[in-house]
């Protein structure tokens, strides 16, 4: 596991695959029901397309695969069946519990910001037990920047609006769009890699990829005062 060599200071956390488990339910939803629309899209369309992005993002991608706008009924249809899975069985990631008890035992102050709207950063959080660990001021959206992910604007927004210096903040992401975004920023990115995903997609765009959110304190070189 690499050790950072300058002090940190912050971290901001990215949601969807890094706090909440919600990718592996995300995907298939939208892949099914893009496909059941017209659009035929495997789950790993959605990761190489949607991933990391905002809704916006991905409407223009399907708008570009279509040849015509997204359907009216898509994105209502798409929310009501992820929040109903969040609901069901949404689950935090591994170890992320134990890592944000670290980071407050070492009092190292954290964020989210995510490329989900604040509707849905609080309901994952919600379903998977972590809301209480998310003040309101500590959670940014996408929503609330001009330019989402891979622009550097909201890891910057976040770090304004926390007291952040980015340059002792660290990014814990999981998409080469928010890994991308992160360096944009002047922040030290962290990759987390799940059990499928590709470390050297995070690593060749700046990233330093770890698999297990458990020691992402040992990792950031962080000890308890």
């Amino acid at each position: 596991m690499p050790e950072l060599s300058s002090p940190v200071r912050a971290v901001i956390f990215d949601c969807d695959g890094v706090l909440v488990d919600s990718e592996r339910i995300a995907a298939p939803i939208l892949a099914e029901l893009l496909t059941e629309l017209g659009l035929p899209t495997t789950t790993e369309e959605v990761d190489r397309d949607f991933k990391g992005r905002s809704w916006a993002s991905g409407l223009a991608v399907i708008t570009e695969r279509r040849g015509h706008p997204a359907w009216p009924e898509l994105h209502e249809r798409y929310r009501a069946q992820l929040f109903a899975a969040f609901d069901a069985r949404l689950e935090p990631i591994a170890g992320i519990a134990a890592a944000l008890d670290a980071l407050d035992a070492a009092a190292v102050p954290y964020c989210v910001a995510s490329s989900g709207d604040h509707e849905r950063i609080r309901r994952g959080l919600r379903a998977a037990g972590l809301l209480h660990r998310f003040p309101d001021e500590t959670v940014f959206s996408v929503d609330d920047v001009r330019h989402g992910k891979p622009a550097p604007d909201l890891f910057l927004h976040a770090a304004q609006r926390m007291g952040f210096d980015p340059t002792a903040t660290v990014v814990v992401e999981d998409s080469p769009a928010g890994v991308q975004a992160g360096v944009a920023a002047g922040m030290r990115v962290l990759g987390y890699v799940a059990a499928d995903a590709d470390a050297d997609a995070l690593a060749s765009r700046g990233a330093e990829p770890f698999q297990d959110m458990a020691e992402l304190p040992i990792v950031l070189g962080v000890r308890p005062r």
